[in-house]
């Protein structure tokens, strides 16, 4: 029989973080499994290692998830650092490896808090080497301080490509350009919707002083940038691309060997969709997402998912999240009642609705274009794992192939070892944007375990662990 547990968080970014503290603080005998090596996710990434001087550099959001690990650490909840989850079913059975041994372990409730991805946007020259996401490149900054100390240009959309120029810039390292690639009518679009983002904190605030400290550093930001590549033949050379300037359009190349790129993140859906639990499609995020009510509860008794996994809404909104969870879990055995989960819960719930109002202004702003979402060029590579190009999805499209499970059946896009998380959307906006439909009409990838690699030997040796 497998090891059974009262609740297991899968996650310790915010939404886990608060989730388990919240959880064992009411007495519940709890199991975080975390990829990583130490607590805080992908946004608080490092923190308990972190030199202070580093710490200072990265900024006060940052520093902010010190003491949520802090409050985790005391909470009594048990934490399983590096240790992988590759299946979850309706059941509660989850899939783990951890130290290099495959196991099942059993629980009575189920917390996802795997948090987000960046959207893959395949576009000319994506693949080669120099090219890297916003997000991994902070990574580096945060865990080793590594930084392209020839510089580099940022190109995509969303506010992080403005937090990690600014924390480049204040690393003393060059920001060639930022090339910001949502279409310049979204600020018009947006800006009814900036009265209610006012509300939410000092998001919009924050967002101005980045711009202005980049702008008073000397770093050139082109808006509305179109036709995107990345040029180079080992490696990348240049980054050419189109922009507009009072209504005139303008073409620019621009020398680098580093490109860093971002364009939103989405929500890891892999674990629920293999759950089982339904999904609903967000025009405002573009994505799919886990349907969940104000508890974080999906379709599937006893499974909840917390922050960024059940659609995108920050770190803040993570951590109200979280707790409404944890309150929800306790309610179910029985530790504390429902009154005591409501009264408990109403501050996190308030706080989450007002955080939550900047959202239809930033989603408004910052969203993809068509011509980002579809490649263009059929020589572009969208399934990197099977080197599926996009010029091959539009033929098996023509032939016949007209959803995106067929799709996969026919070309095995999707079927590397990323299992389809850097190509399922850009196939579903392919298939949708050949039968000229609306994406929401394709379903993503069907999911069946391992979503994440396992060896034959570590499977093998699965029945030897469980005894």
């Amino acid at each position: 029989m497998p090891k059974s547990y009262q609740l297991v968080v899968i996650g310790a970014g915010p939404g886990g973080l608060c989730a388990a503290t919240t959880a064992a603080q009411l007495g519940m005998d709890v199991v975080v499994l975390d990829e990583q090596s130490s607590p805080g996710g992908q946004i608080y990434r490092a923190i308990t290692r972190t030199p202070a001087d580093r710490s200072a550099l990265l900024g006060a959001d940052y520093q902010r998830g010190a003491s949520l690990v802090e409050a985790f650490k005391t909470s009594g909840a048990q934490y399983w650092p590096q240790t992988t989850v590759w299946s979850l079913n309706a059941q509660h059975q989850i899939g783990i490896l951890r130290q290099g041994q495959a196991s099942i372990i059993q629980a009575e409730r189920v917390i996802v808090a795997s948090g987000a991805m960046e959207r893959p946007v395949p576009f000319p020259g994506w693949t080669l080497p120099g090219v890297m996401n916003v997000g991994a490149a902070q990574i580096l900054l945060k865990t080793s301080g590594v930084v392209p100390a020839s510089g580099m240009v940022i190109a995509g959309t969303g506010p992080l490509p403005l937090l990690v120029a600014w924390q480049y810039l204040r690393a003393g390292v060059s920001v060639k350009a930022i090339l910001e690639c949502s279409p310049t009518n979204n600020l018009w679009r947006a800006a009814p919707r900036l009265p209610q983002a006012l509300r939410a904190g000092d998001y919009i605030a924050r967002g101005l002083k980045y711009t202005v400290d980049l702008l008073k550093g000397g770093v050139p930001i082109y808006y509305g940038v179109s036709r995107l590549q990345a040029q180079g033949n080992d490696q990348v050379e240049a980054v050419n691309f189109g922009w507009e300037r009072f209504g005139i359009a303008r073409q620019k190349t621009l020398s680098t060997n580093h490109l860093l790129v971002h364009f939103g993140v989405i929500p890891r859906t892999n674990l629920t969709r293999s759950a089982g639990c339904h999904h609903v499609w967000d025009r405002g995020q573009q994505c799919w997402c886990p349907q969940v009510d104000e508890w974080g509860n999906t379709n599937v008794p006893g499974l909840a998912v917390v922050g960024d996994n059940a659609g995108i809404g920050g770190a803040r909104s993570a951590e109200h999240s979280g707790r409404l969870a944890a309150l929800e879990a306790a309610r179910s055995v029985h530790l504390i009642s429902r009154q005591q989960r409501d009264s408990q819960g109403q501050d996190d719930q308030n706080w989450m609705r007002k955080d939550l109002r900047v959202r239809p202004f930033l989603e408004t702003l910052y969203r993809l274009p068509d011509s980002l979402l579809v490649p263009s060029d059929d020589d572009t590579i969208v399934c990197r794992c099977e080197e599926i190009s996009a010029g091959a999805i539009r033929r098996a499209v023509h032939e016949g192939h007209s959803d995106p499970n067929q799709v996969k059946f026919f070309l095995r896009c999707g079927m590397g070892p990323c299992q389809g998380r850097q190509c399922a959307s850009v196939v579903a906006h392919m298939v949708a944007a050949e039968n000229k439909r609306p994406v929401s009409d394709y379903p993503p990838f069907r999911v069946r375990p391992p979503i994440r690699p396992l060896s034959i030997a570590q499977l093998a040796d699965l029945g030897g662990a469980e005894e």
